[in-house]
């Protein structure tokens, strides 16, 4: 997913010349913007140098080698924030070092949004053309680029767009970091930190998944779809397998996004498979207002936002931030 984010970025600020054929770009990650990056800045004649968190293993740290990535990987953090303030702290020594490089923010700069839309719209154009009209996207939230940005891309189609996020318990995105799940493994989605590129107004509900049954949800996409995918997928097809148990309408469908894949949630999740219960066994707690705290395992609240055809394409919020 996050390649066609990464390179719509790039061409467009190729575009506004903001970066150059042969200018370096450089951003934090946790593993699969990386690469994605990596990808881009290959394909574009860009270098690419990453600031990243611990979690990146042996396999990426191979492929971002042969791609000619300048690898700068933190070592082991007490905490989620540590690492990413760890990290921000050393993108910002190296842009003072080097100027003339271009920090991509992934979580702050709107330009992000750029390679999403066309995708989602294209997507709504061929569910329109078989007779839907409205459309549940479930979506992780991680830097609200992907959700967003789809969701304002399906509705630019002509479709109903209801936008459901999906957040591990312990993020500040939607207020549950008083909350933790002590076995949550997730990376890649929430945050310890506040982020620009979320536009909190587009969400009509959000779905906080514990460990527990982003598992189930995990091992039920591969079982019943084939689809070997990590806990953030399967976090998303937890929520979205439950809301597409009461389909209103044959013209209603329900979307999911799988950001994720299995590999390196292997031992902690696919291992002893068999002792883990079904997804359909788990329902939300359905909270009576944003300002309840969520409760394990799973908690649901109706957020109020909308996404219209008529929103802005990109937020308005600032992209200077780190």
């Amino acid at each position: 997913m996050k390649a066609r984010s990464a390179r719509g970025a790039l061409l467009e600020l190729m575009r506004r010349g903001t970066i150059r054929r042969g200018g370096t770009v450089i951003d934090s990650s946790s593993g699969i913007y990386a690469c994605a990056l990596a990808m881009a800045c290959h394909e574009l004649g860009l270098r690419c140098c990453i600031i990243g968190s611990t979690t990146i293993d042996q396999t990426l740290r191979v492929q971002l080698d042969l791609l000619g990535v300048e690898l700068e990987q933190m070592p082991p953090s007490t905490s989620l924030r540590a690492d990413q303030d760890r990290r921000v702290a050393r993108v910002r020594e190296l842009i003072e070092a080097h100027p003339d490089w271009h920090w991509m923010r992934q979580y702050h700069d709107a330009v992000h949004y750029a390679g999403y839309q066309p995708i989602a719209t294209r997507c709504g154009d061929l569910l329109r053309g078989r007779g839907y009209r409205s459309v549940d996207l479930v979506a992780p939230v991680g830097s609200g680029v992907s959700s967003g940005a789809l969701g304002l891309g399906l509705a630019a189609s002509g479709l109903t767009v209801r936008l459901v996020g999906v957040q591990p318990f312990g993020s500040v995105t939607f207020g549950s970091e008083d909350v933790e799940d002590p076995d949550m493994l997730i990376a890649g989605i929430g945050s310890s930190i506040p982020f620009d590129n979320v536009r909190h107004e587009l969400y009509d509900s959000v779905h906080w998944v514990s460990y527990e049954v982003g598992r189930a949800g995990t091992l039920a996409l591969c079982r019943r779809h084939a689809l070997f995918a990590g806990l953030s997928s399967g976090a998303a097809y937890a929520v979205a397998d439950y809301l597409g148990r009461d389909r209103a309408s044959s013209a209603h469908c329900t979307l999911m996004t799988c950001p994720d894949t299995g590999h390196r949630y292997l031992e902690d999740v696919y291992e002893d498979a068999d002792d883990v219960p079904d997804v359909s066994v788990f329902e939300p707690q359905v909270l009576g207002s944003p300002r309840e705290s969520p409760r394990l395992p799973w908690s649901a609240v109706h957020w109020g936002g909308s996404v219209t055809r008529e929103a802005e394409p990109f937020p308005s919020s600032g992209a200077s931030r780190p």
